[in-house]
């Protein structure tokens, strides 16, 4: 699941065949996305209040629980639903950019 959204982002962070892929791993590949999400953040709470700033937050968190409640539903693990979750977020939330 996340293995295609990484080596978008990072190329050389993956092993070349098929094996666990550590959380480190999945934060590597995400630091992109990861950073877009935190600025826009503090953009809105600076400029608007830390309300808004919670809704944001409210909102990543919704659509990570949506990926993970669809992948468990799905039978992958936890773990794998997890990663899959916060790679699918973050992935689809640059899709825009």
């Amino acid at each position: 699941m996340t293995r295609n959204h990484i080596e978008v982002w990072n190329q050389r962070v993956l092993p070349s065949g098929p094996g666990r892929i550590g959380f480190g791993t999945v934060l590597l590949g995400s630091l992109l996305p990861i950073l877009v999400w935190a600025g826009i953040a503090c953009f809105v709470y600076f400029v608007y209040n830390p309300l808004s700033a919670a809704v944001l937050g409210g909102l990543f968190m919704l659509s990570l629980i949506v990926g993970f409640g669809l992948r468990r539903r799905a039978k992958h693990s936890v773990r794998c639903s997890l990663y899959g979750a916060l790679g699918g977020v973050l992935d689809k939330s640059m899709a825009g950019f």
